[in-house]
């Protein structure tokens, strides 16, 4: 089997383990993210209505010149802002197939420090 189709296969398994478990949490919206080599982009889902509630990413940014892991924290600063005018207070964190490490972390962290609980 070819290495990059084994890890294709390895990130999905990984993914659905993750996404089962989120799943189960109804209750809450999902806070979905993607990660590229250059940006970040969260939403945030209700699974219930099939709905994007708020989104957020590092396009809407204008300061550039930070580091990705600054940009990271940014973007979740702001997606806690823009959950809490749409008065969600909680969240589920769909982190998909990535560890929580560097960028994703600081994200989360930055979301929960404005008043998002995670």
């Amino acid at each position: 089997m070819n290495k990059r189709k084994l890890l294709n296969k390895v990130r999905k398994r990984r993914e659905q383990r993750v996404r089962k478990r989120i799943l189960k949490e109804k209750r809450r919206p999902r806070l979905s993210l993607f990660r590229s080599n250059l940006h970040i982009y969260v939403q945030l889902i209700d699974d219930k209505s099939q709905k994007t509630l708020a989104s957020a990413s590092s396009l809407e940014l204008k300061n550039k010149k930070m580091t990705k892991t600054k940009i990271a924290e940014e973007i979740g600063k702001l997606i806690a802002e823009r959950a809490q005018k749409l008065g969600v207070k909680k969240a589920v964190l769909d982190r998909k197939c990535y560890q929580y490490h560097g960028r994703i972390k600081a994200l989360a962290e930055a979301a929960r420090k404005n008043g998002l609980i995670i």
